[in-house]
C-alpha cells in the first residue's frame, strides 16, 4: 500500500474542469467558483490543489499581477493567474458548462 495522498484527485479534477472553460483565472476566483458549482470546500483546499496541480504539471501560472486598489490589508494586491497544464484531462463536466453558460448571459 502507497503511503500518502492518491495522485489523483476530484478537487483538482474540478478546478481542471474550471480552466478549461474559463482559461485563465486566479486563486481567489477559482475558490468562489468552486464552491458555486461543488459541494463547498475550504479555501486552503484549493489553493493546496494549485500548488500540487503545478508540480504533476495539470496547472501553470500564466502571470502574476500586482494590482492597485482599496482592501482592508493595504492598497496592493499579487494575484496570481492560472491556466491549463499540458498534462492536463478535462473531461467536460456538466456542472461547470452550465454554469459557464449562464455566467456568459450575466456578462
Amino acid at each position: 500500500m502507497v503511503r500518502g495522498r492518491p495522485p489523483k484527485s476530484v478537487i483538482r479534477q474540478n478546478i481542471v474542469e474550471i480552466l478549461f472553460l474559463f482559461d485563465k483565472a486566479y486563486g481567489y476566483q477559482i475558490d468562489k467558483i468552486y464552491n458555486e458549482i461543488f459541494p463547498t470546500v475550504h479555501q486552503r483546499s484549493i489553493y493546496y490543489h494549485l500548488k500540487k496541480g503545478k508540480s504533476t504539471g495539470e496547472i501553470s501560472i500564466e502571470e502574476i499581477k500586482e494590482e492597485k486598489g482599496e482592501f482592508s490589508w493595504g492598497n496592493l494586491v499579487e494575484k496570481t493567474y492560472y491556466q491549463l497544464g499540458p498534462n492536463a484531462q478535462p473531461k467536460g463536466d456538466k456542472r461547470v458548462n452550465a454554469y459557464f453558460r449562464k455566467w456568459r448571459k450575466k456578462k
